[in-house]
């Protein structure tokens, strides 16, 4: 694919939303299609976007510059799962330019790691430094359940390519009460124990799945007070940019992290935002705000006008989500996970 060649530009005023958070950090769907089904984030029988619903590559290249120029200096790919997006690697290659330019701080993404044993070094080729993969348990069966089929032998396979080929890779496991709460701590062992990082987050009621959510969720506030029970947790005055907060565990001397959305909200100091694969801009993971701007790219907008389309969706930017979950109320929001993007 050719790189957009529009100029990005550092001289823009920072992109500040009315509460006067500055975004840094974007979220970039390629495509909402995945080679797992997840009983927590999607259908079993998910119906798939039509293709010409879908950013082009060079669409997501254009968008996320003009971001890049707005002063954003993270970017994350996800899915869906970012890797089953024929030409992907391409979008890689030209949204590293702004790594080499000094524009962009970091390139990264989120997989299921079915596909990193033939992405892993190319991905580190392209300058990408760490990723994060879902991973809920280690147990084969369990495994097959959660994901509907998926193998876990192909995810661990993956991520020791990606360990192999010098990248960091994070763990992130969603709790789950009845399915794979017991064996969390064997899990952050394991992780710990190969020099992986761990970040727990509790399941969010976003898109209507198959299952119902109250039966699952699990407060990491009450799942951090368990293993306090019989490990030695330290919190960190640490930060990534994200939502979690972290804490270091002695036994194991690996670090674990905790996203509770539900449990103890953390949108005070959200600065980012997520661009769906159809080029909906979401300033609120847990609010219906929607910015069309594949409608403002494909009316032929300007760079000028695709930014000015950027300011008046961060600038609407809502104070906090309204996520909560009992069996009275539906889904936060209608969007599944796999739409949205993480």
């Amino acid at each position: 694919m050719t790189p957009y060649d529009g100029i990005v530009s550092q001289d823009q005023p920072a992109l500040v939303d009315g509460f006067g958070r500055t975004v840094t950090y974007l979220r970039v769907s390629v495509t909402d299609r995945c080679d797992l089904r997840c009983v927590y984030c999607m259908a079993e029988h998910m119906t798939f976007l039509p293709k010409a619903q879908v950013l082009t590559l060079e669409e997501l290249d254009r968008i996320a510059s003009a971001f890049v120029g707005l002063g954003v200096r993270k970017l994350r790919i996800t899915g869906g799962e970012p890797l089953v997006r024929k030409g992907v690697m391409g979008l890689f290659e030209n949204l590293g330019r702004h790594l080499k330019s000094g524009a962009l701080d970091e390139l990264t993404l989120t997989t299921n790691g079915t596909q990193l044993a033939t992405f892993a070094r190319p991905l580190a080729d392209l300058g990408v430094k760490r990723i994060n993969v879902s991973l809920d348990t280690l147990k084969p069966e369990l495994f097959r359940a959660l994901t509907r089929g998926g193998d876990l032998g192909k995810v661990i396979g993956g991520i020791e390519a990606a360990q192999g080929a010098g990248l960091k890779v994070k763990i992130n496991a969603v709790a789950l009460k009845d399915g794979n709460a017991a064996e969390l701590p064997e899990l952050i062992r394991w992780a710990h124990g190969r020099g992986l990082e761990v970040t727990l987050i509790e399941t969010m009621p976003m898109g209507e799945v198959d299952v119902d959510r109250t039966d699952e969720y699990l407060s990491l506030t009450e799942l951090r007070r368990d293993f306090e029970s019989f490990w030695t947790l330290t919190d960190l005055d640490v930060t990534t940019g994200g939502p979690a907060r972290y804490v270091d565990v002695a036994e194991t001397g690996g670090r674990l992290g905790f996203i509770t959305p539900l449990s103890h909200n953390f949108c005070e100091a959200c600065n980012r935002v997520r661009l769906t694969c159809t080029g909906t801009l979401h300033s609120c993971l847990g609010q219906e705000d929607a910015s069309d701007l594949r409608a403002v790219i494909r009316a032929g907008a300007s760079d000028d006008d695709l930014i000015a389309a950027i300011r008046l969706a961060v600038d609407a930017k809502p104070k906090g989500h309204d996520f909560q979950i009992s069996r009275a109320s539906a889904p936060a929001v209608a969007r599944h996970m796999s739409t949205t993007g993480g």
